[in-house]
């Protein structure tokens, strides 16, 4: 068992709780007085701990002197929501490794960037070594290009506007108007490089979606495995389609 909170600790976070509950009752804000008579503490410890949590986010202190629960309540609760999303697909994504032998890597368009959410490999589908991260190779992985092919044509010319195309092998596509017309070219939603990230390897990836959020899933596999796209596509899209219900449904 893990260490457990010394009993000051343990009242102190207790206290700190109530002050928070007794906040998040007016949306409007209300003095420290008033939150510690509702929160049951004496005025000297609540307003100790009223400071500490307005310096840390978890309550703002208005202009007139009340309290208002804080922002960082927000973004605790969406890294809560993100990861209970995950933890709904990860069956999906070991499926989709073990049916292929394959590792499986789940992205999103997050705030402008392209970010690895989940990686699901195993000693016989052992991931890409990601040397250059994805922030810096959406030109060059699948995961990235197909990202970039659902976006429309201003998220995609303001994507690539920020980002430089890198010369990561000598296969990666470092020419915009190119990367574009391939893009375009393309007939179905999967998308490949060819040993664009990293010599040796190739990854095919499809979109998937979190609500209004873009994302991609995909998997890597050896350069010589080529003859299996057909394979993992259909199995791609199949997988792709139940990320996105387990994704939406944990909304």
């Amino acid at each position: 068992m893990g260490d457990q909170p010394s009993p000051p600790l343990r009242t102190s976070l207790r206290r700190a709780s109530r002050l928070m509950e007794a906040a998040g009752a007016h949306t409007g804000g209300a003095p420290a007085g008033q939150l510690a008579r509702e929160a049951g503490l004496a005025p000297d410890s609540a307003n100790r701990l009223l400071h500490v949590l307005a310096e840390d986010g978890y309550l703002t202190r208005l202009e007139d002197g009340g309290y208002v629960v804080g922002g960082m309540l927000d973004r605790l609760r969406t890294v809560s929501r993100s990861e209970g999303a995950l933890a709904g697909v990860r069956p999906a994504l070991a499926a989709l490794r073990d049916e292929m032998s394959a590792a499986a890597y789940l992205t999103f368009y997050q705030d402008g960037e392209i970010r690895v959410a989940e990686i699901v490999d195993g000693p016989k589908a052992p991931s890409v070594d990601l040397w250059v991260g994805f922030e810096d190779a959406g030109h060059a992985t699948a995961l990235g290009k197909c990202v970039l092919r659902e976006l429309d044509e201003g998220a995609r010319g303001e994507y690539l506007s920020r980002h430089l195309l890198g010369d990561l092998t000598p296969r990666t596509i470092t020419r915009r108007e190119e990367l574009v017309r391939q893009l375009e070219a393309l007939s179905t939603p999967s998308v490949m490089d060819r040993e664009e990230y990293t010599l040796g390897t190739v990854c095919i990836a499809v979109p998937v979606y979190n609500g209004d959020t873009l994302g991609a899933l995909g998997v890597s596999f050896r350069a010589d495995r080529m003859y299996r796209t057909t394979q993992l596509r259909e199995s791609l899209l199949s997988s792709a389609a139940r990320v996105s219900r387990g994704l939406s449904f944990t909304l």
